[in-house]
């Protein structure tokens, strides 16, 4: 009876393990990248090595998990694929990385908990996503959305005062001088540059949507995201690094090598396979919920190793980021919920639902 029971907590469990791991991925992959880029390696060049790594590492299990279901290759599909890896590894990753040198590893991550809101946005002007005013659902998303972007304006035109975490002295130097003119217009522009990628991304969650109805086949279509993320991120790096040398492109047994191979393994390979675990028994919104827990463990990772600081602003705008987040997280579990509700849990109309939800999560990201 005990093993019983304690078999029964132990799947019970397993998606809030499963996805606590899988955030706390997404945080170490932020430090991976930092400490890549601190070394000196080209951001152009890292996006290369980790679509590629990506690419390797999907495609087996995509070539026999979906050998029998992947359907046909389309001229519309292939060129929808183009748009999706221009979108998500070159304008995306692009802008990610660079506004993140621009200000931190920790300031990423709580800008980043706005894409669900953003995506929402996208949704409604496409007409992916209804709004109805009678329905408190979509007030709350509404509400949500508003919220999220008042606290990403919040963190552009505030900064305060620092908020010492695990700040150590020795590093002191790093961040000398970090209210002078200069410094300032950097963190602006790195704000602008995530709010960038955040809007690739979120507009790449809204091709997939469309993509994946025409091309059903999730695991295959991110293999060939990141391989042609690849291509066409090597055509930007040559572009952005033709004076640099070969030896831009050279690796070593330091985070030139860790930084991409962990982001290629990790994040999307092994975490994609985790996380599609639980988006199939528990739904993205659940997964989304979880979002906090990678921002609040960057903080501490990039306060401790790289002795990143906070200021205020970052910690309202979290703050208020969060709350909208959870609004329209919110909403989107009434949605699902009346969804289920309205059509009877059949295996054919379960997978319908699910492929109608608007993504608001991604595996490829950080």
């Amino acid at each position: 009876m005990d093993k019983i029971a304690f078999a029964s907590f132990g799947s019970k469990a397993k998606p809030y393990v499963l996805t606590v791991a899988v955030q706390l991925g997404f945080a170490v992959a932020s430090i991976f990248a930092l400490a890549s880029f601190n070394i000196g390696m080209s951001r152009f060049v890292f996006i290369v090595y980790r679509n590629i790594i990506a690419a390797i590492t999907l495609a087996p299990f995509a070539w026999f998990i979906e050998r029998k279901a992947r359907p046909k290759m389309t001229l519309t599909v292939f060129l929808q694929i183009m748009a999706l890896a221009f979108l998500e590894p070159v304008i995306d990753q692009g802008f990610t990385f660079l506004g993140m040198q621009y200000t931190s590893a920790s300031f990423t991550s709580i800008l980043y908990n706005s894409v669900p809101s953003i995506t929402f946005f996208l949704a409604v002007i496409f007409r992916i996503e209804q709004v109805n005013i009678k329905q408190i659902r979509s007030i709350a998303k509404v509400i949500g959305t508003l919220v999220t972007f008042a606290g990403a304006l919040l963190m552009i035109i505030y900064k305060g005062p620092q908020i010492h975490l695990f700040y150590s002295p020795n590093n002191a130097h790093h961040h000398a001088g970090s209210h002078d003119t200069q410094t300032l217009k950097h963190w602006v522009s790195g704000t602008l540059f995530l709010l960038c990628g955040c809007f690739a991304w979120s507009s790449f969650f809204i091709l997939q949507s469309i993509t994946l109805k025409k091309y059903p086949a999730e695991m295959s279509l991110s293999t060939l995201i990141c391989f042609v993320g690849a291509l066409e991120s090597s055509a930007v790096a040559l572009v952005a690094e033709h004076n640099s040398g070969i030896g831009v492109w050279a690796l070593g047994w330091d985070f030139r090598l860790y930084g991409p191979l962990y982001m290629g393994v990790v994040t999307s390979g092994i975490t994609y396979y985790v996380q599609g675990l639980v988006l199939q028994s528990r739904g993205p919104v659940f997964f989304t919920a979880f979002n906090p827990i990678c921002m609040i463990a960057t903080c501490a990772l990039g306060s401790f190793l790289f002795g990143e600081q906070l200021h205020l602003g970052s910690i309202i705008g979290a703050v208020i980021i969060a709350i909208g987040l959870y609004s329209v997280v919110w909403g989107k579990a009434k949605d699902y919920s009346s969804a289920t509700t309205i059509m009877p849990p059949s295996p054919v109309t379960m997978k319908q639902i699910e492929a109608e939800q608007l993504p608001i999560t991604s595996s490829d990201h950080m």
